[in-house]
């Protein structure tokens, strides 16, 4: 399907007689302009300007074809089923228009008012309605395959089923817009915003979603496979989460990100332990000591997220860890924690650490099998921890990285 340019098209010398004219047979009705239409098929169709806001007009099935629209007032019109295909509608006004399964293949219609618009199951194949406001719009089961709704205002707007296969949504704001079970694939969402937008059962395979913004987006069992990252300039860059694809661009091309976290991951130390007065003491000072000698600690002492428990959020922390110190000192979580962490990360050192006055848990035994589970450090004061912190804490921890990153290069 070859798209229609009619941003070129020459219009003639507005006639303002002749624009009475039509406007005069169209005040007849939609039956009575149709069959006038059919006796002169080569009129020129010009209602530029024209307002048909407030007039009782029955123009369902109307066929405006080819029509000059521009600045025309269509404010509430019924225009169900009418044939508005390849017509010229610069800054035409269509709010609370009633355009259910009409014809507007191919249509130019920048900057339009199509707010609070209905335009369900309506046929807008390769229409440019680029620029317009659609607020609101009801466009629930339409056609927009290949259509341009760049740079639009579509907030709220529904769109539920419809087909938008390669529509142009480059800088579209779709804010809280209903895009479920839409078929969107190989869209460009460029710039576009689909913040708070429901994505749920919607098709985005293939799509280019470089700059696409999607905070709070429902991406519930939405399909995204092979989305692109990259802006059309550039070697594409293929992922298959919407709501990653912009993390990935960011690391990929920010020289600052990838350098933050690389210092995060080279000296990020991971602390475990319990939050009691006595014990939040003792990793307080485990903290300075690492701080003290360019470590970032990652303290776990804040309260559990909403979205996952605790320990999903401590393997989290885990994966950005270079090792972890774990005070088993009458311990609570961090049995249950350390056996979602050490099973499944085999090259990240633990280093143990207990009071000499208890033992260890009973099961803790079954950690110690694993090779990237230090010997336990007994320590037997606040005091005599922080003394030897480099020595026998964090020396061994680093001793089994360097092991670790050997064995891999090797």
């Amino acid at each position: 399907m070859t798209k229609i340019n009619l941003a070129t098209k020459s219009h003639p010398p507005l006639d303002t007689s002749r624009v009475e004219r039509l406007l005069s047979i169209l005040e007849r009705g939609g039956e009575y302009w149709n069959a006038w239409r059919a006796e002169n098929p080569g009129e020129y169709i010009d209602l530029r300007g024209v307002s048909l806001f407030g007039r009782d007009l029955s123009l369902d099935g109307v066929n405006l074809a080819d029509a000059n629209l521009s600045d025309a007032n269509l404010a509430r019109v019924r225009l169900q089923r009418a044939n508005l295909s390849a017509v010229y509608a610069v800054r035409a006004k269509f709010p609370g228009a009633h355009l259910e399964n009409a014809n507007l293949q191919g249509a130019f219609l920048h900057d339009c008012d199509f707010n609070l618009a209905h335009l369900g199951g309506a046929d807008l194949r390769l229409a440019d309605l680029s620029g317009s406001n659609l607020l609101l719009v009801a466009c629930s089961g339409t056609n927009l395959r290949r259509a341009s709704l760049s740079s639009a205002d579509a907030r709220d707007g529904s769109f539920a089923g419809s087909i938008l296969a390669e529509a142009d949504l480059s800088d579209a704001l779709l804010m809280d817009a209903d895009f479920t079970d839409a078929n969107m694939t190989a869209s460009n969402l460029t710039g576009a915003s689909l913040v708070r937008a429901k994505l749920q059962g919607t098709t985005l395979d293939g799509s280019r979603v470089f700059g696409t913004s999607v905070w709070k987006t429902d991406l519930q069992d939405t399909r995204q496979e092979n989305l692109v990252i990259t802006p059309e300039d550039e070697v594409d860059i293929i992922v298959d989460k919407l709501q990653v694809a912009q993390f990935f661009y960011l690391i990929l091309n920010n020289e600052e990100i990838r350098a933050t976290l690389d210092t995060i991951t080279s000296r990020a130390v991971l602390l475990l332990g319990r939050f009691t007065a006595e014990r939040k003491q003792i990793l307080d000072e485990v903290r300075s000591g690492l701080r003290r000698l360019g470590y970032i600690p990652l303290l776990f002492d804040f309260k559990k997220p909403r979205a996952r428990n605790l320990t999903e959020t401590v393997s989290t922390l885990a994966h950005l860890a270079r090792f972890v110190i774990a005070d088993i000192t009458s311990p609570r979580s961090v049995p249950q924690e350390l056996q979602a962490i050490v099973p499944h990360h085999p090259s990240l050192p633990v280093q143990p650490i207990i009071h000499s006055s208890e033992s260890e848990w009973g099961m803790f035994a079954d950690l110690r099998a694993y090779p990237w589970v230090l010997p336990l450090h007994r320590y037997e004061s606040l005091e005599a921890l922080v003394a030897s912190l480099e020595e026998k804490v964090i020396g061994p921890a680093e001793a089994k990285v360097n092991e670790i990153l050997r064995h891999r290069a090797g």
